[in-house]
């Protein structure tokens, strides 16, 4: 089906053809109807999938078709308010306004924090139709008057999950306190758990559901392989991989912010372009630091799950999941950064023992069809006092082999299958560890005695 099939109007069209869309993706094509006919919408699909446009779209026409007549010299109101998660979201959210909307005659801005506050005031009080915003600078804005929200005719809530894992929860429902009683609101979310389905019952009226998933929760056009491995041997096992070619863009994930500064300077270290991406990082840096990513000056950029969502980039060959995520939600998320509008990608994950609960939660979510690899060099052995594991012995063995050669490309040669290997690992694994701790009870005794003398 063609754009033209579903009831947009010129501007929109024409803004659509000068950003290369001919059709519609499914999401677009299943949502754009039911909100132009100014329904409540319960948008569920996962990322890359095009759900900005699946709602940027109809409004940007509702609001263009419903024009307002204003005194002279009175602001315009905020029609459509738009809630993200993440600033980064807010901003591709933004952009997405600002292409779609420029033949429409409308206004919007987009307000969050860690920046200084001027210039969002500014365009607030100058007037906007669309406002997009993250839930704690809004409320910021809220209570210092500069914003009102008494006008707004449509609420949307993106990545409504995300939300509510950052503990957005009471923020949204402050500002939603705010908004009329009589209003259309829509909701996306990559995944609906039952607190997005209360949340939505709370908040919709008889909402149209719209679910776009595949039959795996995690993106189709994305290869998904593990490496069990050391927790010391990650660093090194990284850098491996990405002396493959086919590594031109990757996105590499870390639990923490102070792992992802780790990650990005061992890489910088070793020749390769990289820089890191977090909420710790003021918002300039962090906008720097993704242009650089998108324009190709950087190769690898390593973020925290701030970036898990809402970070569009075209290309990005890799995703790799240096810690594994504590919710295996955010695999799915991760890994949906890659192999975007049907494009192929690879995901790579770096699993040791203490994250192997989580990972067992992920193959349980995607289904496990993960393919196990082993490393294709020799990886350092323990540091003194810690145990590696005797299967591995620090990654010495026999050397796996991968199609064409290179790291990550294919599977590798291994006995047993990758359900006894991976039993193998972690039973070797924590009967190494027993051994070791008995050792050090032993030596204790022994020493005790010796002081008893």
């Amino acid at each position: 089906m063609p754009f033209t099939n579903l009831g947009l109007i010129e501007p929109l069209l024409r803004s659509v053809r000068s950003e290369g869309y001919t059709k519609p993706t499914t999401i677009q094509e299943q949502a754009i109807p039911p909100i132009l006919s100014g329904q409540d919408v319960l948008g569920c699909a996962q990322t890359g999938t095009g759900k900005t446009a699946a709602f940027a779209l109809p409004i940007i026409q509702q609001l263009h078709s419903r024009p307002v007549e204003m005194k002279h010299g009175q602001p315009r109101a905020i029609r459509a308010l738009v809630l993200a998660p993440t600033r980064e979201l807010a901003a591709q959210i933004g952009e997405s306004f600002h292409a779609y909307g420029r033949h429409a005659g409308l206004r919007h801005t987009v307000i969050f924090g860690g920046v200084k506050q001027f210039s969002q005031e500014k365009a607030l009080r100058g007037g906007v139709d669309i406002l997009v915003a993250t839930p704690g600078r809004l409320l910021d804005l809220m209570n210092q008057r500069i914003v009102n929200l008494r006008h707004v005719e449509i609420l949307v809530l993106d990545e409504a999950d995300r939300m509510l894992d950052m503990g957005f929860i009471h923020d949204i429902r402050r500002v939603i306190a705010q908004v009329p009683a009589k209003r259309q609101t829509l909701l996306f979310s990559a995944t609906i758990p039952q607190e997005i389905e209360a949340l939505a019952n709370s908040l919709m009226k008889t909402p149209v559901r719209v679910r776009v998933a595949s039959e795996s929760p995690a993106a189709t056009t994305v290869r998904q392989t593990v490496y069990f491995v050391e927790s010391h041997q990650k660093l090194p096992l990284l850098e491996h991989l990405l002396s493959s070619a086919e590594m031109t863009r990757a996105l590499v994930f870390a639990r923490t912010k102070r792992g992802a500064d780790r990650v990005a300077q061992r890489l910088s270290r070793s020749g390769i372009t990289a820089e890191a991406i977090h909420s710790n990082k003021s918002q300039n840096a962090r906008m720097r630091a993704l242009a650089n990513f998108k324009a190709g000056k950087t190769r690898v950029l390593a973020a925290s799950d701030i970036a898990s969502r809402g970070l569009d980039v075209d290309d990005i060959s890799h995703v790799i999941n240096y810690d594994i995520p504590h919710e295996a939600e955010t695999y799915v998320h991760r890994i949906g950064r890659t192999g975007r509008a049907g494009a192929a990608g690879e995901a790579i994950s770096l699993c040791s023992a203490d994250q192997r609960g989580d990972w067992r939660a992920i193959e349980r979510l995607v289904g496990g069809n993960i393919k196990v690899l082993q490393p294709g060099i020799e990886l350092p052995a323990a540091p003194a006092g810690v145990a590696p594991s005797q299967e591995r012995s620090g990654g010495r063995g026999p050397r796996p082999t991968t199609s064409g050669g290179k790291p990550g490309a294919g599977g590798a040669k291994r006995s047993g299958s990758p359900e006894q290997q991976k039993n193998n690992f972690w039973r070797n694994r924590h009967k190494s560890t027993r051994q070791t701790k008995s050792s050090s009870e032993s030596s204790g005794r022994s020493s005790h005695r010796q002081r008893g003398r």
